[in-house]
């Protein structure tokens, strides 16, 4: 029997809750457990199957990464969890989810959920998502401090894609790694750009 992974048993643990996934009470009970959970990077790099070499518009993604100008930098995320938005011949714009807190990246996936290319909620579905709808929806405040540039030379992993029934869990792991400066500082500056 194959080892489950962190997810998974994220899934079971909810289920066992009697929670429906995406509904308020399952992401209340999330925000709850996951530090309980003890998610690592490491551990979910290492549990999943489904890693990919290339990234594709609308979908989500965690991996490693190293910033090319990390010394002009105020701070960086080493892990992101990103939505990639528009590619480029040496790397893609993307919406790194950890440069806000767990309860605006849980708002700005209810907002995006109406850019879906369906409701199923499999590894299929993704989002219908550019750089100039983001710059023209103002409903979508919490994605301008998480518009980020990557470098394909940047990346120190292969990708993880999170399919879209496991976004909500996703966001809510304590999983982000900034270099130079606490996670509450990045969230509170993050909240000044809305």
């Amino acid at each position: 029997m194959a080892t489950k992974t962190l997810i998974d048993r994220i899934k079971e643990s909810l289920a066992k809750q009697g929670l429906k996934p995406r509904s308020n009470e399952a992401r209340m009970w999330l925000r709850a457990k996951t530090g309980a959970l003890n998610p690592t990077k490491g551990n979910l790099m290492r549990d999943r199957q489904r890693l990919k070499e290339k990234s594709m518009i609308g979908r989500m993604y965690f991996y490693f990464y190293d910033p090319k100008t990390k010394d002009t930098l105020p701070y960086y995320d080493k892990f992101p969890l990103v939505i990639p938005i528009e590619r480029y011949p040496d790397g893609f714009l993307g919406l790194n989810l950890h440069y806000i807190s767990p309860k605006q990246r849980v708002l700005l996936l209810d907002k995006l959920s109406t850019l879906l290319t369906d409701d199923n909620y499999d590894e299929k579905t993704r989002l219908r998502i550019s750089y100039d709808y983001l710059a023209r929806a103002s409903k979508m405040y919490q994605a301008k401090p998480c518009i980020k540039r990557y470098l394909y030379s940047h990346i120190q992993s292969r990708f993880l894609e999170i399919t879209a029934d496991e976004w909500d869990i996703a966001v809510m792991l304590p999983v982000e790694s900034f270099a130079k400066a606490k996670k509450n500082k990045v969230w509170s500056e993050s909240e000044d750009k809305f």
